[in-house]
């Protein structure tokens, strides 16, 4: 089976079986309640809370920032010129690589930090609890549930820019042309982080030209990502393409983030996860 994911067998005995249907926990049948997945009691109580309030935040800022979108895009063909080419390559690998160490930095604080019970924690920092315990939960939701929150993110940007194309004269708009293209092209990344971490944990059924993206490494692959799903989930934490996940490892930044965090404050990462998974 190892071999068959190209993981090893560590990864695959404290992570959740996704690639199997009904999979749990493979390496121990003895095991009466569930390690993980949606009967888990901690997946349960938190998927229950969420509310009909929070769907339509998600919902209108995903209408919003669409709507944004679209204007931006207008915008920026009108103003493009030949001489912009260059830019539009660069202003994307610059936008890719910002993405993915963002999805990484939110993603470690809401993991590391924070508690469900906190002001905004039932909003923002229970779908990352949830997720850790029920890691296919993810595969059940609909689109807005799964990019709406990431939508949330880029929508004042966009609509800052939406205002900049409305009130800016054309020379002024082609001095700032090359920042404009980098914040939209951040943006569209940015909110497409949490599609590409569903398919990473989508085994089944996904069409052949996004498994030849995740193969070719150009966004999440399904296997790459698996390795932050071994407990106590402190690695790996960039979720728009990855790429940055090994470097980041190497040079140990997350672990020597929270050292001294831990030095300052005295808080140490993961103790809200932790009582979460608890929950058996």
């Amino acid at each position: 089976m190892a071999s068959d994911l190209g993981l090893s067998e560590t990864v695959l005995r404290n992570s959740m079986s996704e690639h199997e249907l009904n999979g749990n926990n493979q390496f121990n049948q003895e095991e009466v309640k569930p390690r993980w997945g949606p009967q888990h009691a901690g997946a349960k109580e938190l998927a229950s809370q969420y509310t009909a309030g929070k769907r339509l935040q998600e919902t209108l800022c995903v209408i919003v920032t669409l709507a944004a979108m679209a204007f931006n895009f207008c915008q920026l063909l009108l103003h493009f010129t030949s001489a912009n080419w260059i830019v539009i390559f660069g202003a994307a690998l610059l936008g890719v690589l910002s993405a993915d160490f963002l999805s990484g930095l939110v993603h470690w604080g809401a993991d590391s930090y924070g508690s469900v019970e906190s002001l905004f924690g039932k909003s923002f920092i229970r779908p990352f609890r949830e997720h850790h315990i029920d890691p296919t939960s993810i595969t059940r939701h609909d689109f807005i549930e799964t990019n709406g929150d990431n939508f949330a993110v880029v929508m004042l940007p966009l609509l800052s820019m939406a205002y900049k194309f409305c009130t800016l004269n054309n020379e002024e708009i082609h001095e700032t042309y090359n920042w404009q293209m980098y914040i939209f092209l951040l943006a569209i990344f940015v909110s497409l982080t949490n599609q590409f971490h569903k398919w990473s944990h989508t085994y089944f059924g996904l069409p052949k030209w996004i498994t030849t993206l995740q193969d070719l490494h150009i966004i999440l692959p399904r296997k790459h990502h698996r390795i932050h799903h071994v407990a106590p989930h402190d690695t790996y934490f960039c979720i728009t393409t990855g790429w940055l996940n090994f470097p980041l490892e190497k040079i140990g930044f997350w672990t020597k983030v929270e050292a001294l965090i831990e030095i300052v404050t005295g808080v140490k990462p993961r103790e809200d996860d932790l009582k979460w998974a608890k929950k058996l």
